[in-house]
């Protein structure tokens, strides 16, 4: 899999800001705000929201009704970071077991 782009980073950095200035009221990022804040353009911000949401490096956390738009809105916010698997406890112990084989 190719590492992240740069309007990848850009967008996932801005959902993140917006998340934790909004932590109190668990508001998440429209796609015009993604946009406004990480200074991508709209139509390429579209198609990478989407791409990033159905890898699950986005989720959508609720809809909001806005001025510009008839229909609601979804909201995004970055999808909560899985525990890192080569810290866990059973990679220590298998890591203790090869240690002892070796030896």
């Amino acid at each position: 899999m190719r590492p992240a782009g740069d309007t990848h980073l850009a967008l996932l950095q801005a959902a993140q800001a917006i998340r934790s200035e909004r932590s109190d009221s668990g508001q998440g990022a429209t796609l015009q705000e993604l946009v406004h804040r990480s200074q991508v353009g709209y139509k390429v911000a579209r198609a990478l929201v989407a791409k990033m949401k159905a890898r699950g490096q986005l989720v959508k956390v609720g809809e909001r009704q806005v001025e510009y738009r008839n229909r609601k809105v979804d909201e995004y916010a970055p999808a909560a970071q899985a525990p890192d698997l080569a810290s866990g406890p059973g990679w220590v112990a298998l890591d203790g077991c090869v240690q002892g084989w070796m030896r």
